[in-house]
């Protein structure tokens, strides 16, 4: 029944936001038990080019990268390589003595002994102390802009940031509090480190290949340019936008240095919904097993202790997701009460965001998937996920 009059809603909640300039377009796709319900597209994917978004559009996903890197880790996990609770300092000895902030400034500060190693469970639960430079609520916030542990693309290496990650303290100790955080970039160099092979060609060689995402990398070639959306940012207060990202000069189009598991790929609605039937149908699509059923289940569940939100975790500071009513998985939002979270949803269902608006989840319980995509950072300008959350839902 979510079929009926479904363009219509979506179109009402989405189209107001390009009529009004707030984005200049998107596209959405939703799909139930396996069949297309809908593909709903708007406005330009480049407004100084007057360019429209098409359906095979190539946008920067973010964070979306992160659930692609945990399934990758996870498969390593499968083959025997490590345990969750493994401590991180086993594959980076460097990290054995890292200490958490205890008290002070950026610039002169007192720390003490964590209460437990750092674990790769705490990594892909992001309960392991680490934060984001952009983050501002704390000082080791500020220590990560001072060494430069900043973008999805920057100028460094992912072993530059390792190495300068074991110069800054923790927040906190690993597994005492939830915090949205580089761990995911740090998983990356452990797969890297266990799988012996750079971040990028695992990926393609163990996901992206066997499940035909071919638009799905770290990098834009030259040939598919004119497919590349240009990105932009939210203008306060006159809740417009202007260009941060210009698709011709990116970046994206060139070798990155900095291979981020954490945020640093670009992939098409198509390729995103392929790697989502993948999830919703138990780790396999298209006759590959991506990732064995059993393992799935565990990294769909809350892994939280005690079951308890994100909003019981610590004190919430910036994140893809709400904090009530949420848990969090290896490398996936849980919805644990949609009451509670106050989105529409299914207990159950999971999925991620990413910083440019970018938006998927899935619902097992209506055998569902969702995926939105657009370019805007940051990605809490607009409610743009929860109206399509609510146009999803309503009859």
């Amino acid at each position: 029944m979510l079929e009926k009059n479904l363009e219509q809603r979506l179109r009402a909640k989405l189209d107001p936001y390009v009529a009004s300039k707030k984005i200049p377009g998107y596209s959405c796709l939703v799909s139930q038990n396996e069949k297309e319900l809908v593909f709903v597209k708007q406005g330009l994917m480049d407004v100084e080019k007057n360019r429209s978004l098409q359906r095979d559009t190539i946008f920067r996903i973010y964070s979306m990268t992160k659930p692609i890197t945990s399934i990758a880790m996870m498969q390593l996990f499968e083959r025997g390589l490590f345990q969750l609770d493994d401590p991180v300092d086993r594959f980076i000895p460097s990290w054995k003595d890292l200490k958490v902030f205890e008290s002070g400034t950026a610039d002169d500060y007192r720390t003490h002994t964590p209460e437990r190693p750092m674990t790769i469970r705490h990594l892909l639960t992001h309960t392991s102390g680490l934060t984001y430079f952009f983050q501002s609520t704390h000082p080791v916030d500020e220590l990560y802009r001072q060494y430069g542990i900043d973008g999805e693309v920057s100028s460094g290496s992912l072993e530059e940031k390792i190495a300068r990650l074991e110069n800054i303290p923790l927040q906190f100790s690993p597994g005492s509090r939830w915090n949205y955080s580089v761990s995911t970039d740090v998983i990356g160099y452990l797969i890297q480190l266990i799988a012996e092979q750079p971040l990028d060609s695992y990926i393609d060689e163990n996901i992206c290949t066997p499940l035909g995402l071919y638009d799905t990398r770290f990098q834009v070639p030259s040939a598919q340019q004119k497919r590349f959306a240009a990105c932009y940012e939210y203008v306060h207060p006159a809740q417009t936008f202007k260009l941060q990202d210009d698709p011709s000069k990116s970046p994206y189009l060139e070798t990155p240095h900095f291979l981020s598991g954490g945020g640093g790929m670009v992939s098409t609605i198509d390729d995103y919904h392929c790697f989502s039937k993948m999830l919703l149908n138990k780790g396999s699509y298209n006759g590959q097993r991506i990732i064995a059923e059993k393992t799935l289940n565990l990294m769909t569940q809350n892994q939280m202790p005690g079951n308890r939100d994100l909003a019981a975790m610590g004190q919430p500071v910036f994140s893809e997701t709400p904090y009530d009513g949420i848990g969090f998985g290896l490398g996936f939002a849980v919805m644990l009460d949609p009451a509670s979270a106050k989105i529409c949803g299914s207990e159950g269902d999971f999925g991620w965001g990413g910083a440019a608006s970018t938006y998927f989840w899935i619902d097992p319980v209506e055998h569902l998937i969702a995926i939105f995509m657009t370019q805007l950072l940051p990605s809490n300008a607009y409610p743009l996920r929860s109206d399509f959350r609510q146009g999803v839902y309503q009859y």
